[in-house]
C-alpha cells in the first residue's frame, strides 16, 4: 500500500470512514459505538451502502436483480436457493457499490485517518488510506458445512472479487475462529495479516435472577429469524424425540414463525430485544442446530444470563461452546444426538447450571463488545504510526 501523509485537519478533526450495511444483526450499532469509545481522537463517519448509495439509484438495483436471475435463477428455483442474499453476490452490484463509494468519499480522502467495513460484501478501501474490515465469514467457508448446498455457492467471478477485497485490507479481524482459518487457507492470506477479535451479546448483560425454576422448568428457547438455516426443522423433530422421555419439555420459539400447533410449543416470532433476555433468564436453555453459522450471536446471549447452549458444529458455534463444558455440540443434521444432547441437560439442572455459569466465565473473558473495542484499538493504532512514519520519510 502507498504511503500517505496524516489527514488534513482543515478546521475540524480528522475521521473514520464506516461503511457497512444494515444492521448486521445489530453488530453495526455496536462497532459503531465501540470506534467512539475507543478512538476519541476522531470522528466517525458513517456510510451505509444501502441506504446512502443504492437506494439512491433505483436503475443499478432493478439492473442488478436482472443478473441475480440471470446467474441464479435455475438454483432458486430448482433448489429453493433464498432469493434475498443473492443480490448482493453478482459481479455487477460488486463493481457498482464500488463505484458508487469511491465517488462519494474520493474527493475527501484526505478526511479520513482511516476505514473500517463490516462484512466482505464489497471492497470499501480508499488507495492510500489504512483499511479494516470486521467480519462473520467468508463465502469459501460455507464449503465446510456438511448441509450447505453447492449450488448456493456465488459465480466464480464474483468469489474472484471477495479475494481482492481481502487483499486491498490492511488488517482483517474476524468474529471466529473459522472465519480466520477461511481466510488462511482458502485465500492466501497471511497469517499477520488476520486475527480473531470474537464478537459480544447484543442483549443488556447486566445480572439478572434467573426464572426456570432452578434449571428444573425443561424449557428450550431457539432464537432465530432464519428458520431452516437456523436448523429449526431438525430442533422441531428432535424435540418430538424428548417429548416421548421427558414430557412436560417445552419449547418456546422467537424471531421465527413456523406453522407449528402443539401444547408444549410456543411460537412467538419477533420480539423486542428486551424481551429476547428475559425469554433466556425463563429457560433451561439455549438451542442453535444451525445447518450453517457464520457466528451465533445467540450463543453469547444465553451465556450473558448464564444458561448453558445446545448446538452443531458449524462455523464460529463449536468454538463458542465446549462440548461438555459451556454446552452441547452435536453434528448438524444428526436429530437422535440433538435429541440426547437437549435430553441430557434438560433432565439434569445441576449440569445445566454448571454449564450455564462456565459459559457465563468465558463470554465474561473473551466475548463483550468493549473487548472488542479494546482490541481494535490495540492493533489499529499501532499501524496507523508505522503508516504515518512512512510518510515522513
Amino acid at each position: 500500500m502507498a504511503a500517505r501523509h496524516a489527514p488534513e485537519r482543515r478546521g475540524s478533526r480528522p475521521k473514520i470512514a464506516f461503511i457497512k450495511r444494515g444492521q448486521f444483526s445489530g453488530i453495526n450499532f455496536r462497532i459503531r459505538k465501540e470506534l467512539e469509545r475507543n478512538f476519541p481522537e476522531f470522528d466517525v463517519e458513517e456510510i451505509d451502502i444501502g441506504l446512502d448509495l443504492l437506494k439512491r439509484h433505483p436503475a443499478v438495483m432493478l439492473l442488478n436483480w436482472l443478473r441475480v436471475f440471470a446467474l441464479y435463477g435455475w438454483a432458486i428455483l430448482r433448489h429453493h436457493r433464498p432469493v434475498s442474499p443473492c443480490f448482493y453476490y453478482t459481479p455487477f452490484i460488486f463493481r457498482q457499490i464500488r463505484r458508487l463509494l469511491i465517488a462519494h468519499l474520493e474527493g475527501r480522502r484526505n478526511e479520513f485517518a482511516f476505514t473500517v467495513s463490516t462484512q466482505s460484501l464489497f471492497d470499501a478501501h480508499l488507495a492510500g488510506v489504512p483499511h479494516f474490515i470486521y467480519t462473520d465469514h467468508t463465502h469459501l467457508a460455507n464449503l465446510h458445512a456438511p448441509l450447505f448446498s453447492r449450488a448456493f455457492l456465488a459465480s466464480n467471478k464474483w468469489i474472484a472479487l471477495e479475494r481482492d477485497v481481502y487483499r486491498n485490507a490492511t488488517r482483517i479481524f474476524t468474529m471466529g475462529e473459522n472465519a480466520r482459518s477461511s481466510l488462511i487457507g482458502e485465500y492466501g492470506i497471511g497469517t499477520d495479516k488476520v486475527g480473531c477479535i470474537y464478537g459480544g451479546s447484543n442483549i443488556d448483560t447486566s445480572p439478572v435472577p434467573l426464572d426456570n425454576a432452578a434449571f428444573r422448568n425443561r424449557t428450550i428457547l431457539f432464537v432465530g429469524i432464519d428458520w431452516e438455516r437456523k436448523g429449526g426443522p431438525e430442533l422441531l423433530a428432535a424435540f418430538h424425540r424428548v417429548l416421548a422421555r421427558l414430557p412436560d419439555a417445552r419449547l418456546r420459539i422467537v424471531g421465527a414463525a413456523p406453522a407449528i400447533t402443539h401444547p408444549q410449543i410456543e411460537v412467538l416470532g419477533r420480539v423486542p430485544i428486551d424481551r429476547v433476555k428475559q425469554l433466556l433468564t425463563q429457560s433451561t436453555l439455549l438451542c442453535l442446530p444451525s445447518r450453517f453459522e457464520p457466528f451465533g450471536i445467540a450463543v453469547l446471549e444465553a451465556f450473558a444470563v448464564e444458561i448453558p447452549a445446545v448446538v452443531t458444529r458449524i462455523g464460529a458455534l463449536e468454538h463458542l461452546v465446549t462440548d461438555g463444558e459451556t454446552g452441547r455440540v452435536v453434528p448438524p443434521g444428526d436429530i437422535p444426538a440433538l435429541a440426547d444432547a437437549l435430553t441430557d441437560l434438560l433432565s439434569d439442572p445441576e449440569k445445566s447450571q454448571r454449564f450455564g455459569q462456565n459459559g457465563h466465565r468465558f463470554a465474561r473473558e473473551h466475548c463483550t463488545w468493549e473487548a472488542v473495542g479494546k482490541k481494535l484499538r490495540a492493533e489499529i493504532v499501532p499501524l496507523l504510526a508505522g503508516q504515518n512514519q512512512d510518510a515522513e520519510k
